[in-house]
């Protein structure tokens, strides 16, 4: 059977990820899985400069999932690219880094940096709804994503660009076109939706932040919906993610049109999520008689 998936031009062996901010740079889970197995992994969310996120509390469970506000913390790229990418580069597996910013300016610095180091793809966060400045702010639009995407490109020549999308949005086909208008070659989603939980004694929102990213389970009939509508609005690859904690919920992305796929806050419920996504997958293969994986990819019959 083959696995093996071309998203943008990156080759991996299985399509599953991990999605940004779920996995740091991949030390902790050294410690349970083997990270060889992975098709890819997305680093989380990297900026210019070090950012200390927002207060505490900043995660906290609802219904079908978790809320975060973790605010984008990270060491910036410098440290990243010291410390954490020679570690990460022992792996045999793809390295895609998630780019944030506040500004347009940070995302065209940080990714001329990017454009130069040993990896293999960049995922441009213009997604996050956990931070005040920057990313949601410039991806609920297609202009905004079109601009955002088109001064990026011009720095970022020499590696894959794919650009993380958020579903809080009237109409996500729009920033997809947008990205795909400006260059990109490839989008992902869906990012967490907006959410919030109110702790009723004290008649005050949970966390710090007031409001917080809404990821698990929950969101998985919301990505499954988004990826469709993308990947019919746009002719580059998309990468899915929301909600996927096994190789059925991978299957029905990529039915949807999902080349690759995500795995997100699944790996905070079982480390071993990822693992078990590939062998899912390649179980669904065997039932179905399925040679190659990329012959299902959006082959959904809609009614």
């Amino acid at each position: 059977m083959n696995t093996e998936v071309n998203l943008c031009g990156i080759k991996m062996k299985n399509p599953v990820t991990v999605a940004s901010g779920t996995f740091g740079y991949g030390r902790e889970y050294a410690d349970y899985i083997d990270l060889n197995k992975l098709g890819a992994i997305i680093t989380k969310g990297t900026s210019l400069k070090l950012r200390t996120g927002n207060n505490s509390p900043r995660i906290c469970e609802v219904p079908g999932g978790m809320l975060n506000s973790i605010g984008l913390q990270n060491p910036g790229v410098e440290y990243f690219a010291q410390n954490d990418l020679p570690w990460l580069r022992k792996f045999d597996t793809k390295i895609i880094v998630n780019a944030c910013g506040s500004t347009i300016e940070e995302y065209v610095e940080l990714c001329k940096i990017l454009n130069t180091l040993d990896i293999d793809g960049v995922e441009l966060n213009l997604s996050c709804p956990n931070v005040k400045a920057g990313c949601l702010a410039f991806g609920t639009s297609y202009e905004g994503v079109k601009e955002v995407t088109s001064q990026v490109r011009k720095v970022l020549t020499d590696k894959p660009l794919i650009v993380k999308l958020t579903p809080n949005v009237t109409d996500i086909t729009l920033p997809a076109k947008g990205a795909e208008d400006a260059g990109a070659d490839g989008v992902s989603g869906i990012n967490t939706l907006l959410g919030m939980k109110i702790d009723i004694d004290k008649r005050k929102p949970v966390l710090a932040n007031n409001t917080g990213g809404y990821s698990g389970p929950g969101i998985r009939a919301v990505g499954v919906r988004c990826v469709y509508q993308m990947a019919k609005a746009v002719n580059i690859p998309v990468l899915g993610m929301g909600g996927i904690t096994c190789g059925d919920d991978a299957i029905e992305y990529m039915l949807a049109g999902a080349t690759a796929v995500s795995i997100g806050a699944g790996n905070f419920a079982d480390p071993e999520t990822s693992i078990k996504t590939i062998e899912g997958i390649e179980k669904y293969m065997k039932k179905h008689n399925i040679d190659d994986i990329n012959s299902i990819i959006g082959t959904v019959e809609m009614n």
